[in-house]
């Protein structure tokens, strides 16, 4: 049966124990779509003696959920908002736990790669779908921002346990494992989902634009690829022009949703005041997150020596005062402190904590570790509040496909801040290293340190090269982050948050609910 969502103008219904249970059950999906980002950082040895792929092969078997994943985002979010997003979920969980077995127990490099990629787009289903339905679930503007605080509390907390779960199962178990563990969340989110979960869609969405698909595609994914290789590879011509060649797929994409009768994603969705800035600060966020974490991983296990699993574990430790970020961020909005400057007092922080960063020496594990903390708790506070900026400004029709939108920002953001960080720590590095070292030496500090035997006293100079890198990085990341904190002041203020529910103020609400 369809129903009409009571109107705008009389407060929204407040979520009860059932939306909260629900709300725990869609964290168990968001939790192992995040943690799959990571989660082959130690497995990859055992998977390499065992497979014996190449590698091209080996690259593919890390690289592509990433990148499916990306690439798949705004169509799914869109299809969400048509054909509902619990089936949409439901689909995806399913695709996820049959490719995760599939992914275990590969007998092949290819079958594992084709699994990965099957990984994605179950991923690409589960992400936009999950905070859709948060959005669905909670109108309630405190409640709603709870919920997306928690949302954005898991997310980035999925990501750092996915190496640390990784590195304990490959250590006891063997590396099939670390795809297993999905199996029995996934099972459970197929029971539990039919019967706590609520199906929202928007009944008249139009006809799908399926030119977009491969448009959207063909603007994502080279750019990706480019700025994921650019860190390793430097300003090779193919990455620039794998770049280029996307950003003329985007053009061709953004003229497509402008000029096109039923967009995949509409237009109408920046016409919300702050949607707009919410897409470019969430960027700027993943961009300093992600950035970062390029070089702490690296400080942790070459400068300092620790093994994978160690630095891994010493990386958990940062991750620990998220957990408080975003309900304080939260409450401040809701106590009356203007949006835009909890968003701006975000970026402070995390600005800061690249400038504790930019003190690190060779030895300094607690400071790294301190400024990891800060920059983590920075991000997580910019990143649920303008996740819930977005989401309540966003009508309930396109809440997957404004769900998606943030989400491929991230993407983006993520990948350009370890291209533009990575290339000044790798310049500083190799102008720090001396012309007399060996070319591989000069190039990274795994082949300054493979070599160290052979050249007394190189260790010792690329971990200081490696370190001056970081620095530079560092002071270059609090740049950015702090003039991000003058533009969410501008844009963001006094910004309120009104819930719509359809493309015009005016128009009787069209949003389907069923299955409640």
């Amino acid at each position: 049966m369809t129903t009409n969502p009571k109107s705008t103008t009389t407060p929204p219904a407040r979520a009860g124990r059932r939306e909260w249970t629900a709300l725990g059950v869609l964290m168990l999906p968001l939790l192992l779509v995040s943690m799959d980002v990571s989660v082959l950082y130690f497995a990859i040895p055992a998977i390499s003696a065992d497979l014996e792929p190449s590698g091209t092969q080996q690259l593919w078997i890390f690289d592509i959920y990433a990148f499916v994943l990306a690439g798949l985002l705004m169509t799914m979010g869109s299809l969400g908002d048509r054909i509902g997003h619990r089936r949409l979920l439901l689909i995806g969980a399913a695709a996820f736990g049959t490719a995760s077995l599939a992914a275990a127990y590969a007998n092949s490099a290819e079958m594992l790669i084709a699994a990965r990629a099957v990984l994605g787009i179950g991923g690409a289903t589960l992400m936009p779908s999950t905070m859709a339905m948060t959005r669905t679930m909670f109108t309630d503007p405190a409640q709603r921002a709870k919920a997306i605080g928690l949302w954005s509390g898991v997310m980035t907390a999925g990501i750092a346990l996915g190496s640390v779960m990784s590195g304990l199962l490959v250590e006891y178990f063997w590396w099939g494992s670390v795809f297993l563990v999905n199996l029995p969340a996934m099972a459970l989110l197929l029971i539990l989902g039919p019967v706590m979960l609520p199906e929202w869609r928007n009944p008249e969405p139009g006809r799908f634009d399926w030119l977009s698909v491969p448009l959207s595609m063909a603007a994502v994914l080279p750019v990706i690829y480019g700025l994921k290789e650019i860190p390793s590879e430097g300003w090779n011509v193919r990455y620039v022009v794998s770049i280029t060649v996307g950003l003329l797929f985007a053009a061709l994409f953004v003229h497509r949703q402008r000029t096109a009768a039923s967009p995949m994603i509409s237009p109408a969705l920046f016409r919300g005041r702050g949607f707009a800035p919410s897409v470019a600060l969430n960027l700027v966020s993943a961009f300093g997150i992600m950035g970062s974490a390029y070089f702490t991983t690296q400080y942790l296990q070459s400068v300092l020596g620790k093994s994978a699993l160690e630095a891994a574990l010493w990386a958990l430790l940062p991750s620990v005062p998220i957990g408080a970020a975003a309900p304080i961020a939260t409450q401040l909005v809701q106590k009356g402190v203007d949006r835009g400057h909890v968003v701006t007092a975000g970026f402070l922080i995390a600005a800061s904590g690249f400038g504790v960063l930019s003190l690190a020496g060779t030895d300094s594990m607690v400071l790294v570790l301190v400024a990891c903390a800060v920059l983590a708790v920075g991000g997580v506070v910019v990143m649920s509040q303008i996740m819930d900026l977005a989401m309540g400004t966003a009508p309930l029709e396109r809440a997957g496909s404004a769900s998606s939108l943030m989400e491929t920002g991230g993407e983006f953001g993520g990948a350009l801040g370890m291209a533009v960080l990575g290339s000044i720590g790798t310049a500083i590095y190799r102008h720090e290293i001396p012309d007399s070292a060996p070319q591989a030496a000069r190039e990274t500090l795994g082949g300054a340190l493979a070599m160290a035997d052979r050249t007394p006293g190189l260790a010792t100079v690329a971990r200081e090269a490696f370190t001056s890198g970081m620095q530079g990085a560092a002071i270059a990341g609090a740049v950015l982050l702090a003039g991000a904190a003058v533009l969410a002041a501008v844009t963001l203020r006094r910004v309120e948050v009104r819930t719509r529910t359809c493309e015009t103020p005016d128009e009787p609400s069209k949003l389907s609910p069923s299955g409640v």
